[in-house]
């Protein structure tokens, strides 16, 4: 007799715009995608620090920390205990990221949700123009770094 006979199976949850996420792979894969945010840290429930950064990197180590400085952010997601998400009045998500009575909120800050399209007016005259201009100036560079050599 298997020793799963008998266990009920249990689906995963489904988290759809709010919830409760304590699974380390489940936050990281919320959070991986986010590039620009604004970010509110508070403890006990007082703002300590806000302002915008880039996330540069999220990881799981339980020896190293979250470090927030010069605009970058780097989350370690075994410094929190869960996340939960919700959403704004204005019907934004965001991401409060808790452990104990510490807060990280991260807000993304919105992409243009197209870059903006190039001409497709340049013709071929201006394109050689343009790649011509470049080559001149990268050999004119690798001169000048002859005759100071």
């Amino acid at each position: 007799m298997s020793k799963h006979q008998g266990m009920k199976f249990i689906p995963a949850p489904c988290i759809v715009d709010r919830g409760i996420v304590i699974n380390h792979d489940d936050i990281k894969r919320l959070l991986t995608d986010m590039c620009h945010v604004y970010y509110v840290h508070t403890i006990d429930g007082q703002v300590t620090s806000e302002g915008k950064g880039f996330i540069q990197e999220i990881f799981s180590d339980c020896n190293q920390s979250t470090l927030i400085a010069n605009k970058n952010i780097y989350i370690n997601i075994y410094c929190f205990d869960y996340l939960q998400l919700s959403r704004s009045t204005e019907n934004e998500s965001y991401f409060d990221l808790i452990q104990d009575n510490r807060q990280l909120r991260l807000i993304p800050i919105a992409r243009p949700s197209r870059p903006q399209a190039i001409s497709k007016d340049i013709d071929a005259e201006t394109i050689e123009a343009m790649v011509t201009e470049v080559l001149s100036a990268r050999l004119d560079v690798q001169l000048d770094d002859e005759e100071f050599q």
